[in-house]
């Protein structure tokens, strides 16, 4: 199983980004997933979650810029981000609660990062 996050790049200030996160491999069912960034020099902190039910959750900085989204039929994340700041800045990493096909617990899943870079 692998979570791979892409869609990451340069942007000026007041820009969007979308981020992709497609989980492929033997998986049996996916819980929870999101979206976390960790900019240089800073612990990692979420940015957003969703339920398999769709409930979402942001932090404070993102709500209203940053929506989060899933397609369960294609096990894939999104991240739509508008009015990017500066601060924006980070590595941003996908997580899922996901339940492979080969076991019977839940387990933490990572992508491997995609850089947003947000500069004039």
């Amino acid at each position: 199983v692998q979570l791979q996050a892409s869609g990451g790049g340069l942007v000026q200030p007041g820009g969007s980004l979308r981020l992709s996160c497609a989980a492929s491999g033997g998986i049996f069912s996916i819980n929870d997933m999101g979206w976390y960034r960790q900019a240089p020099g800073k612990q990692r902190e979420l940015v957003a979650t969703i339920t398999s039910s769709g409930r979402k959750n942001y932090s404070d900085s993102v709500k209203g810029r940053f929506t989060i989204s899933r397609d369960n039929a294609k096990n894939t994340l999104y991240l739509q981000m508008n009015s990017l700041e500066p601060e924006d800045t980070a590595v941003y990493y996908c997580h899922a609660g996901l339940r492979p096909s080969w076991g019977s617990y839940e387990y933490d899943y990572w992508g491997q990062g995609t850089l947003v870079t947000v500069s004039s």
